[in-house]
């Protein structure tokens, strides 16, 4: 997306770099122009919906170039050319090209308008883009995003940025003792592998942000076989590692001052005659001994180990996990909502922070220690299960006990990473790329806040 001024139409409005229209085909007529208005509760999710709302009316009249006013979402600062572009971007969106790896609308846009810079409208096309590469990833089907394939994925997406990207194979991981990444993958067909990415945006600061990330590619629940209704997602899994990923590297290209590292597990949790099994007792990375009494809780399994190694070897000093974990926050807040758990309070305030800036909803949820007994196993340091219900809280509290003190968030976006009927108008129907954008905004305000 350009600026665009009228009264130059011919020497200023240039295409979007990699669109699917010949580059002459927009002086076939003056481009539409659409402006929106704010109404009474301005806000980052009202305006992606208008933008969202608007380039859906755009694509129904078959255009093929159009203008947007950006002066309504620049009265917020940046943060409303942020969600004005993801609003634009996430509405004209159409899940095909999760094949064909497409990230923009087949459309040419233009942005006029007063009060933002050339500077902003870049940093929020860059976060767009690869928040529809997240939705490309989520939405690709399972045969074509193995594990090894989402780590390529995952390189792909870094390439030409200031992002070392290192992949750990199967034959590493034995060596390193991830044990419970590979309890839970070696046994598939298609091995397990780690993808880190790192990013040093801040050489002179000791903080580093770590962002862990779930890439299950494919979940059939193991020998806790999933049901018939829940196989139709199992290929999305994974929604958490795309969105760190993503949002590292959006936060590279950016030049945002902080540093980070994305620590991503993937592989497939299926069934063979080497599968987990209920009951089996398991180690891992950090030295805790598993007991495994439901191969469907898989996620926990290995992104503990990943939590260890962003700790152990990333050095990170505060720690994200983000993932489609269970389907008991989805039966708590449906599609609308994600649940968070949080060790520090300060934490939990910047993620309320970002949130405001993404335009994404969060619901903490409580951590009393009642809840930890849940979890205590007789034959091990802990169950990978409640043993009463409570299965969204002890998820999280499970993981907690793998943060070894350090601050810690903790996002279950089950529920909102995919929707089959879109709840807001930047949506379409399927994958979100959910939390990308509030990940960013997170890690983006440790610079505003001097990278605390």
């Amino acid at each position: 997306m350009k600026r665009y001024q009228k009264e130059t139409v011919q020497a200023a409005v240039r295409p979007i770099p990699g669109k699917y229209l010949q580059a002459s085909s927009y002086l076939d007529r003056d481009p539409l122009e659409i402006t929106v208005g704010m109404g009474e509760n301005w806000s980052p999710l009202s305006c992606k919906e208008v933008y969202g709302k608007a380039v859906k009316a755009v694509l129904e009249q078959w255009r093929d170039s159009c203008v947007f006013d950006l002066s309504p979402a620049a009265q917020m600062g940046e943060k409303g050319i942020f969600a004005a572009l993801e609003g634009i971007y996430g509405g004209a969106y159409q899940q095909r090209f999760a094949l064909t790896g497409a990230c923009q609308p087949e459309l040419v846009c233009y942005a006029s308008g007063q009060g933002w810079t050339d500077k902003e409208l870049d940093r929020a096309v860059t976060l767009a883009k690869n928040m529809m590469q997240v939705r490309n990833l989520v939405n690709r089907p399972a045969n074509l995003l193995t594990p090894v394939l989402f780590a390529q994925a995952m390189e792909d997406l870094a390439q030409g940025l200031p992002v070392q990207v290192q992949v750990y194979r199967r034959d590493e991981l034995e060596r390193l003792g991830l044990n419970a990444l590979l309890a839970v993958g070696a046994s598939s067909g298609n091995d397990p592998c780690l993808t880190v990415l790192r990013y040093t945006g801040a050489p002179d600061s000791d903080e580093r942000l770590g962002l862990v990330g779930k890439g299950v590619t494919c979940d059939t629940g193991g020998y806790c076989l999933k049901s018939a209704k829940s196989m139709v997602g199992i290929k999305g899994d994974m929604a958490g590692g795309a969105a760190a990923a993503a949002a590292l590297c959006s936060l590279a290209a950016n030049g945002v001052k902080v540093n980070a590292t994305a620590v991503i597990p993937a592989c497939e949790n299926r069934i063979s005659n080497l599968s987990l099994l209920p009951g089996d007792v398991i180690a891992s990375f950090s030295g805790q001994t598993i007991e495994v009494l439901n191969t469907d809780a898989e996620g926990r399994l290995i992104l503990c180990d990943a939590l260890t190694w962003a700790i152990r070897e990333e050095h990170a000093t505060r720690l994200v996990d983000v993932a489609t974990l269970t389907g008991a926050i989805y039966a708590m807040l449906g599609h609308v909502a994600a649940g968070v758990m949080a060790n520090d309070d300060g934490r939990y305030g910047r993620l309320e922070e970002a949130a405001a800036r993404s335009g994404e909803r969060y619901w903490r949820m409580p951590a009393f220690p009642e809840y930890e007994t849940l979890l205590d196993s007789e034959l091990a340091d802990v169950r990978n299960n409640s043993k009463d219900g409570c299965g969204a809280i002890t998820a999280g509290l499970f993981l907690k006990r793998f943060v070894e003190g350090l601050p810690w968030l903790h996002l279950d976006i089950a529920g909102t990473a995919d929707c089959s009927s879109p709840v807001w108008q930047h949506q379409v129907g399927g994958a979100t790329g959910a939390a990308t954008s509030t990940l960013y905004h997170l890690a983006a305000g440790m610079e505003e806040n001097g990278n605390e």
